[in-house]
């Protein structure tokens, strides 16, 4: 007879923790496909999905962005409906720009920070509709929009895992559009939006990216996901299309000179440290603050840093001697003062130089803007070498071309 003993509360609990490894990253809408062509088996987590670092070549990839056409898988990036009659109010409550200026059917790259100025996050806001918006950003923020919304006539849903999205990005990007179908994309001028039909239902896509390139993002129900890859994969063969990785697509924003949250700047809801807390002056977003608005969250901390000229940090572009990158290196100043940290540096195959973006204590990079020096360590033959190099201050993007915001959009 076999008799088997009762598994009380504690054993099941400590099964729960021990089996943790277990539990396993989020399948993305297109998993199917990515999986299907991955060959390097490199996957990070994005978000709590597995996403690919790179699939095939990281090298290739990042080129195909800048002769072909490169497609990312975005729906790991968090997303939220909001709608309703107030959900301009609110959003021209929460931001940092005027929300009344954008018109339906166009994107709007934005902000939103605490109460005391600091950034919460950036990220793209779509207005789809009179009283219709996504907003699409790095970081979740539900409990923040919730609170933030009290006393607005405004519905706020998390969207993430019922909307697929995609990047299309690189000059080839809008031939692949058309030859799948996209009747009227043309039309589309930066930060435009529109909707098409498939499969009947219907793909959102916007002239818009992350790569500083000719490109367009698409956005559409979970069901229609796989259908829609095809689509665009079927008609980009003749365009040279090419599945790519994170690692690509960093590349890429480096060389535009955009910046990541949590990793060119610590968002205010993750920041241990007081002194890493940051406005948005100080991470190069004050282009954003509309200061005629009569108030949003932060606006009397922000304009007061303004007036009082207690801004303590700036973000810069850094052009560096030599090709070795300078990822996370420390700056200095005359080689013997900190200036700043590194956070985001390559060697750039398209404007041929060492490139970095950097934060730096003002007055470096305010009023101090000579004789910067990085100091980095390279790998030589199983032996870290310092290397102190001189670094000058340059204007971010680092490459700029006329393809993203041309119109109509070309067919190279």
């Amino acid at each position: 007879m076999n008799i088997t003993a009762p598994i009380g509360p504690s054993a099941v609990i400590r099964a729960a923790a021990q089996s943790h490894f277990r539990t396993l990253r989020l399948p993305s809408p297109f998993q199917p496909r990515i999986d299907a062509l991955m060959r390097t088996e490199e996957w990070s987590n994005w978000a709590g999905y597995r996403a690919p670092n790179s699939l095939w070549d990281e090298e290739l990839e990042y080129f195909a962005i800048r002769s072909q056409a490169a497609l990312f898988d975005l729906s790991p990036m968090t997303k939220y409906r909001i709608e309703g009659p107030d959900a301009e109010a609110f959003l021209d409550r929460l931001t940092l720009r005027d929300v009344k200026k954008l018109k339906p059917g166009r994107v709007q790259y934005t902000a939103w920070c605490d109460d005391e100025g600091h950034v919460l996050d950036d990220g793209t806001l779509f207005r789809l509709g009179e009283t219709r918006f996504r907003l699409c950003c790095q970081e979740r923020h539900l409990p923040w929009l919730l609170d933030s919304a009290i006393g607005f006539d405004v519905s706020i849903e998390e969207e993430t895992r019922e909307v697929a999205g995609l990047a299309l990005q690189g000059p080839t990007s809008f031939a692949v559009l058309r030859d799948a179908g996209f009747g009227g994309a043309e039309r589309l001028k930066l930060f435009d939006l529109a909707e098409f039909p498939h499969e009947g239902g219907t793909v959102t896509v916007s002239r818009t990216g992350f790569t500083g390139d000719l490109g367009y993002e698409l956005f559409a129900p979970v069901p229609l996901a796989l259908s829609l890859w095809d689509r665009l994969v079927e008609a980009g063969a003749i365009h040279g299309i090419r599945v790519i990785g994170y690692h690509a697509l960093n590349r890429a924003r480096i060389e535009a000179g955009l910046i990541v949250a949590n990793a060119d700047f610590v968002t205010a809801e993750h920041a241990l440290r007081a002194d890493r807390l940051r406005l948005p002056d100080e991470i190069g977003l004050g282009f954003m603050v509309d200061p005629d608005k009569p108030h949003f969250n932060g606006r009397r901390a922000i304009l007061a840093a303004r007036q009082e000229k207690s801004l303590r940090h700036v973000l810069v572009g850094l052009e560096i001697e030599g090709n070795v990158p300078a990822e996370h290196a420390i700056v200095y100043h005359r080689k013997k003062t900190e200036a700043g940290l590194v956070s985001a540096a390559i060697w750039s195959p398209m404007a041929k130089r060492n490139i970095a973006i950097a934060s730096l204590e003002r007055p470096f990079g305010d009023t101090i803007t000579d004789d910067l020096w990085v100091e980095i360590y390279a790998m030589r033959e199983l032996q870290y070498q310092k290397l102190m190099k001189r670094a000058k201050i340059v204007p971010r993007p680092f490459i700029k071309l006329d393809r993203r915001s041309a119109n109509p959009p070309g067919l190279v």
